[in-house]
Parts: C-alpha cells; sequence; structure tokens
C-alpha cells in the first residue's frame, strides 16, 4: 500500500533532496543497507549524532516509507531498523554519491 507523501516539490531533484537530504538521513540509510539495526546501533554507527537528532530523523525516514520500524513486545523492548524496499532502491545512487565525493575530497586532500 502506498502512502501519500504531503510534499511540495519544485522539480524531481527538489522531491529527492526533500527525503533523503539532511545531515544524517543519507548516513542512516547507508548504515542500514547491508543489516538491520538497533536504536543503540545506529547511535554508535552515526557520529556525532544526538538521540533525539536520531529519534526525529528515524520518524521522517520511516515516515517518507524509506525504512521500517519493528518492534518486539517483550522486555527490556527491542525495536530494529531496517530499510524498506524504496530504501533500497536509494542505495545505488547514495553510493554513486559516495563515489563522486571520494574523488572530489582526494582531489582537495580531505
Amino acid at each position: 500500500m502506498t502512502k501519500k507523501i504531503n510534499v511540495k516539490a519544485y522539480c524531481p531533484v527538489d522531491y529527492a533532496f526533500q527525503r533523503i537530504g539532511g545531515k544524517y538521513k543519507g548516513r542512516i540509510l547507508w548504515s542500514l543497507k547491508d543489516d538491520v539495526l538497533r536504536y543503540g546501533e545506529l547511535k554508535k554507527t552515526i557520529e556525532g549524532i544526538t538521540p533525539k537528532m536520531l529519534t526525529q530523523t528515524l520518524k521522517e525516514l520511516e515516515a517518507d516509507g524509506l525504512i521500517f520500524r519493528k518492534v518486539y513486545l517483550e522486555v527490556p523492548p527491542r525495536v530494529e531498523y531496517s530499510l524498506s524496499e524504496t530504501g533500497v532502491e536509494l542505495i545505488p545512487f547514495i553510493n554513486q554519491m559516495s563515489a563522486w565525493a571520494e574523488k572530489q575530497m582526494a582531489l582537495i586532500k580531505i
């Protein structure tokens, strides 16, 4: 079932960056490309992110249909995050951006 996302976009590029832009969204998606991760694992993986920002970003990615959140009814509670099919479709593009960035960083010696 496809959920209607209420977004005003001026062009496809604008739409794409509204969904995956920002400081942490791409990094979270990239971290989930190979694994299902729990909140604490994501917190350790995404350097510099605060708990509030991680929670907010995960909610946005879930609302956009890019990740799944699975809650296990156990004590203590366990929550796992994984890429949705739509999120998986983004990985080749994020990989291309990563390759481009590596090349640019090497040119300016970062």
